[in-house]
């Protein structure tokens, strides 16, 4: 009798290092891609990003997985580009910025229309939106402080991952404090019995807010980001990019900016190079042929001391 032969199944060994060579083709692809430029330093985090998909795909190497989304497989460099994308945000994050719009742009506006100079109209681009809190932070401000207006907001994002969630609205309550008690009362929903722990923005502010996937480093972009606009908020992603695609993002956006409008930044990012826009706040910057400077009180946000 022939000795009982045991089958062995093949065991996919898990996918834990990168090599130098396939991390310089994702670093090329990713910069290509969207405009993201990964420094030799974000080798470990591009390997905790990718390694569950790579085992999940069960691909030999991290060279297999890029010719795997070089294979013609649109959906998986969304996903490739969603894994990479820094989605860290809170609400009123730069809380200087919220107050310069309630404070100095809101009352300037409503005088406007009081004047006939303005219609009751604002638009605003939230250009890396993440989970939404950017957006609705600011859409907090602006039907708190503009009642009876047409606002309209469009976020985008990167990451379709993290614009799920935002189109949701819906957050953990333990974000709650990071919104002023005024609007987290007026705008905000508590969860109850399934959604306890949680809170929804109200259907006013859920009205205000367009979510959509973009790219900044995309060659053509939609009609409806052409602006004009009024405010735009590109907080803390223009530093990711490589230095020329920045410039060109930059001067995207300011193609589509009118003199009178407003380019929040964040507060390690700096516009320069762009000579026909002065500072007005921290990371705050406009036109300098903004007619609104004058009777607004600001200035070009240099100190008059000098430098030391």
């Amino acid at each position: 009798m022939a000795p009982v032969r045991v089958a062995r199944t093949a065991v996919h060994a898990s996918v834990t290092e990168i090599s130098d060579d396939e991390f310089a083709l994702f670093q090329a692809l990713i910069c290509r891609e969207a405009g993201i430029h990964l420094a030799p330093s974000k080798k470990p985090m591009l390997v905790s990003r990718l390694m569950r998909r790579v085992n999940a795909l069960k691909l030999p190497s991290f060279g297999d997985y890029y010719r795997y989304v070089l294979d013609d497989r649109i959906d998986e460099l969304v996903r490739l580009l969603d894994a990479v994308s820094t989605n860290e945000t809170w609400f009123f994050r730069n809380p200087k910025h919220f107050a310069f719009v309630k404070e100095t742009l809101c009352p300037a506006w409503l005088a406007e229309r009081r004047d006939h100079k303005r219609p009751r109209r604002i638009t605003a681009w939230s250009a890396a939106s993440s989970s939404g809190e950017e957006a609705f932070s600011l859409a907090m401000v602006l039907l708190d402080t503009l009642p009876g207006w047409d606002i309209q907001i469009v976020a985008t994002d990167l990451s379709s991952r993290v614009l799920e969630k935002a189109q949701a609205a819906t957050w953990s309550i333990d974000k709650s404090g990071d919104i002023p008690g005024r609007y987290l009362k007026r705008y905000m929903l508590r969860g109850t019995g399934a959604q306890d722990g949680k809170m929804k923005a109200g259907p006013d502010l859920r009205n205000m807010v367009i979510f959509r996937r973009f790219n900044l480093n995309d060659e053509f972009w939609p009609a409806d980001l052409e602006g004009p606009f009024d405010l735009v908020f590109c907080r803390n992603v223009l530093m990711y990019f490589e230095g020329k695609r920045r410039e060109r993002v930059v001067r995207r956006i300011l193609k589509h900016l009118p003199e009178r409008s407003y380019l929040f930044l964040g507060d390690a990012e700096a516009l320069t190079g762009f000579d026909r826009m002065r500072l007005v706040a921290p990371a705050v910057y406009t036109a300098k042929t903004n007619p609104d400077l004058g009777h607004l009180g600001l200035d070009d946000g240099f100190d008059r001391k000098g430098a030391r």
